[in-house]
């Protein structure tokens, strides 16, 4: 600056720059306003921090004894060498940063003029920080079949003290060269999921996702695998830092280890059977699964699926999903102690809640393909496969335990239960617990010979934990008692914590009354009470006592608690009377950012360019000591502070969303709703939450799903449900558009959308939000056929006893087209008249449960097609409300090809109220019809039998 035109003028890349050991640097320099020849020289430098005014000549582009020795092999080598990119422009490469190579480079050029005007070297710091990126992958060889979904997982992390960003691609490459990967799917240092070329469509119908699980896992899904998938597949990392000039420079990159996947075309059934457990004990339950390996257009196919247990038929799936039982299973399955259902169109399960001796045996899974559903004549392949399952009388169990607790019994009737309760091993106390299985136990845990605490669970094993072990000297009170007893506690649990029966442990109060007496004041103040994020602000500690203090020797301990902070205030730094500064080592980002001065009796605390982390509460303590004492030995006074508080305003957010609204109607398929930053600021980044406003007046919205500022995904409630994950997606495709798929979207999915963008900026020592906005709403209808199915929608009033089976009604009236497929959805209308779905039956058969927790009381017997009637079992008070179901006929285009909505219909309301169980034997006999019929009409009979006995006896009489 401050040049004439015509002044020599040397530039360099701005610094400082960071860049990782062993990685390929660059430096740029050029040379503006000289005269002279067009092509200028060059000349390297390096001043080492060891020696910062000491010249090292590196490389020169017109001397070649220029560089000094310790550079003058790398140099020979090339492994230093400078790059022309024009007469007035080079590059500096070096191919493999060492260590020593920090330090501060100048570039330098020999003059060319007629006389010496201007600049004619220019300087910049390069660090050279550690390589700290890893990735990693598990090599395996994969062979799948046309269709199949393929997972793999990559693991990446860094430790780079410097804020740096992430960028993880996976990438295929096949043949014999290097040159041929093929890039699948990258999450940008950005944070924008980018398709490669070939996968852009697959991606976009959310067939290749890339999903980010904690801050270390990136997994690649690949739905219907495909020939040209295969090959070797791979995972790449790239580090990224921000140079000064505003510009994002990768400095490392790692790639994992190769998979191999080799995709077949056959479509040859394949059948695996599995059972969770294979020996089983009475009142157990068992669990079997049927996998059918079904290599092309699975989803598409149709499969009829028999349970058999001994060459004995149990049930029958048929393609639609109608389940039908053989006599002996079908009154166990309506107790709901058998039950058969396909959570997909590859997966079968049958589950006997309460196994019997009568269970045991060989259980086989027979698949049958056919060529359209119903069509018994058109089977194309017939495989099954087979396990043997045990079931043992069930035995006194003998366990030892230390504590106290119960453990129920298994049993086969539902009113039937049993106990055992665990006796406490004598003089055991703080002993851990082992492993316990499929049961539910109720422990103590044993301090001293009293009950600390208790917890209870289910699982498969039990781990104990305990708090930080505090320091420092402790008493404990008994609540029948005021006499300390220090030392007594040894549990780690913290103050206040119960150590034994009666005991709380509390640490001791500083013990100042013997020094308190001396008039020791100590006053903190600040001018500002409120500082923006990068201005300084100052703290003073004045000191005042009933003496002078001048010459009396005195530390000041300064005190700080971060904002929500509930605990003690930590310590920042001590200063003692000697001058020695100790800081602590609770709150690291005072360092470097705290100047200490003292004057007079006044400590001053100076905060330059403040950061979020300074935000909470400060207090200063002053201990003075006896003149000309040495040494010094124990504080003749100290005193506390009060507290001050200072707040850190973070920078203002220039966020700008787009707030209008606008609508959308789609009739089957795939449905794209967007959120657009209009303006904010460049090194932001975004985290997004997408809400759904059903279309009723007084809806409560419900979240989607929220993508935080890393990728990291975290569903609602609502949407939590492997199924639902799995149709709405969250991507950024764009820096600025963000978009929310609905996958295989329907009328269920009806509802104004919206999305908050959150504006996050990293500040040094982490992220922090600056700001929110909310975009306008998304109005998605769906274009409902004109044809409607026809369906009973006759309203009913349902009547149940808690703890019973109720169903509720849903049936098609008439036949299903041959080639078509049913759908449907049941759901609950609760109090505030938000329709909630309970369980929902896709066109494949499969069913799902959008509310999991009711997965194991909700049935579809369907005895038919178009019977889609719904079981409740075990009816409790919360099932009473209003239910309804939706049906929908689809018609698939053409072989291979996807599927029309043809027709929907909606049931009428059944209404199921509960009725609480019956308490006594009495009440229950007394509540019976016929019964109480009787009782009515007794005096009415009692006159007519003894009118005809006075009849009788005058008739006698009179002969």
């Amino acid at each position: 600056t401050g040049l004439a035109t015509g002044q020599r003028l040397v530039t360099i890349q701005e610094g400082p720059l960071y860049r990782t050991e062993g990685s390929h640097v660059t430096l740029w320099c050029k040379v503006s306003g000289y005269q002279g020849p067009a092509e200028q020289n060059f000349q390297w430098s390096i001043y080492l921090p060891s020696a910062p005014e000491r010249e090292v000549q590196i490389v020169s582009t017109v001397d070649p004894s220029f560089p000094y020795a310790i550079y003058t092999q790398r140099v020979r080598g090339r492994g230093i060498f400078v790059e022309r990119l024009q007469g007035d422009a080079v590059l500096l490469h070096i191919t493999e940063l060492q260590e020593r190579d920090a330090g501060q480079y100048e570039c330098h050029t020999p003059n060319t003029d007629e006389r010496y005007f201007g600049s004619y070297s220019a300087k910049t710091n390069l660090s050279v920080i550690p390589d700290t990126l890893s990735a990693s992958m598990a090599p395996q060889a994969l062979i799948h079949m046309e269709g199949d979904e393929v997972e793999l997982t990559c693991e990446v992390s860094k430790s780079t003290a410097q804020h740096t960003h992430l960028s993880v691609g996976w990438y295929l490459l096949q043949g014999t060269g290097e040159h041929h990967a093929e890039e699948i799917l990258t999450l940008s240092k950005d944070f924008v999921l980018k398709p490669g070329p070939s996968y852009e469509q697959r991606f976009l119908e959310g067939d290749v996702q890339l999903i980010k699980v904690g801050n270390t896992t990136y997994r690649l899904v690949i739905r219907g695998v495909k020939p040209s998938d295969q090959g070797q597949l791979y995972c790449e990392a790239t580090e990224w830092i921000e140079d000064p000039d505003k510009t994002w420079k990768d400095i490392t990159h790692k790639q994992t280890e190769r998979t191999l996947l080799a995709v077949s075309k056959g479509r040859d059934l394949s059948v695996d059977i599995a059972a969770a457990e294979r020996s089983l004990s009475e009142g157990d339950t068992l669990q079997l699964s049927c996998v059918v390996g079904a290599p092309k257009n699975s989803s598409s196919r149709h499969f009829e699926v028999i349970w058999l247990l001994n060459d004995m038929e149990v049930a029958k799936i048929d393609p639609h999903g109608v389940l039908i039982w053989e006599e002996g299973h079908e009154e166990r399955a309506k107790l709901g102690q058998v039950r058969a259902f396909k959570p997909s169109n590859t997966v079968y399960i049958l589950t006997i809640s309460e196994v019997g001796l009568e269970d045991k045996g060989t259980y086989q899974c027979s698949v049958s393909e056919m060529k359209s559903p119903g069509d018994l004549h058109s089977i194309q392949t017939n495989v099954s496969s087979g396990i043997q399952v045990n079931v043992k009388p069930i035995g006194k169990p003998s366990r030892t335990l230390s504590g106290g607790g119960s453990l129920p019994f298994p049993s086969r009737g539902k009113q039937q239960t049993g106990q055992q309760r665990w006796q406490g091993i004598p003089g055991s106390s703080g002993v851990g617990l082992g492993t316990l299985e499929k049961r539910v136990l109720s422990v103590f845990w044993e301090i001293a010979g009293g009950k600390v605490g208790g917890r209870k669970g289910t699982g498969a094993a039990w781990t104990w934990q305990s708090t930080e072990q505090l320091s420092g000297e402790r008493h404990c009170r008994s609540s029948s008692s005021t006499a300390a007893v220090p030392g007594a506690v040894g549990t780690g649990l913290p103050c206040g914590g119960r150590v034994a029966v009666g005991w709380h442990c509390c640490p001791m109060p500083r013990a100042l009354s013997s020094r308190a007496g001396l008039g020791l004041h100590a006053t903190l103040r600040s001018r500002v009470a409120t500082v923006t994020y990068g201005q300084s602000f100052e703290l003073f500690c004045q000191v005042d006592a009933d003496y002078p203090l001048e010459g009396v020797p005195a530390s000041v301990r300064w005190l700080f608690q971060p904002r929500l902070s509930t605990g003690p205030l930590h310590e920042l730094v001590q200063v003692s009377p000697s001058g020695t500064v100790v800081w602590g080592t609770a709150q690291p980002h005072f360092q470097g950012k705290a100047q200490l001065a003292k004057a007079g009796t006044a400590f001053r605390l100076h905060i330059h360019s403040a950061l979020p982390a300074h935000e909470g509460t400060y207090q200063c303590e002053v201990q003075v000591w006896r003149r000309n004492i040495l040494p010094l030995g124990q504080p003749a006074a100290s005193t506390s502070s009060n507290a001050v508080g200072i707040k850190v305003v973070l920078p203002e957010s220039k966020l700008q969303v787009a707030t209008e609204d606008s609508s959308m109607e789609i009739a089957s398929s795939n449905a794209a709703i967007e959120c657009r930053i209009m303006f904010a600021q460049n090194n932001s980044q975004f985290a997004v939450t997408w809400y759904r406003l059903p279309l009723l007046a007084d809806a409560t919205p419900l979240q989607i799903v929220r993508a935080d500022y890393s990728s990291i995904l975290e569903h609602g409630s609502e949407f939590s449900s492997a199924a639902q994950k799995s149709r709405f997606l969250s991507q950024r495709v764009s820096s600025n558009v963000f978009q929310l798929q609905i996958l295989s979207a329907d009328s269920r999915d009806e509802g104004r959308y919206y999305c908050v963008i959150e504006e996050w900026l990293w500040l040094v020592d982490g992220w922090y939000k600056l700001g929110e906005g909310t975009s306008g709403r998304t109005t998605l209808k769906f274009i409902l056929p004109e044809r409607e199915l026809r369906m009973e929608r006759t309203n009913h009033s349902i009547s149940a006893r808690e703890g019973e089976e109720v169903t509720l009604p849903c049936r098609l009236q008439g036949a299903l087209p041959p080639s078509a497929r049913l759908s449907a959805t049941w759901f609950q209308v609760k109090g505030s008249g938000r329709d909630r779905a309970l369980l929902t039956l896709h066109r494949d058969g499969s069913v799902g449960y959008p509310q999991e927790r009711l997965a194991g009381r909700l049935h579809l017997r369907r005895p038919s097609a178009g019977d889609c009637s719904l079981t409740l079992s075990s009816v409790e008070s919360g099932d009473a409300g209003a239910y309804y179901c939706q049906l929908q006929e689809w018609q698939q285009q053409s072989e291979g090809k996807g599927w029309t909505l043809r027709a929907s219909a909606r049931s009428g309301y059944a209404q199921l109220a509960t009725i609480p169980p019956e308490s006594t034997v009495l009440s229950r006999i007394c509540s019976s019809p016929p019964l109480l019929n009787f009782i009515l009409y007794l005096p009415l009979v009692l006159i007519l039998l003894l009118t005809l006995a006075v009849f009788c006896w005058y008739c006698k009489f009179r002969k």
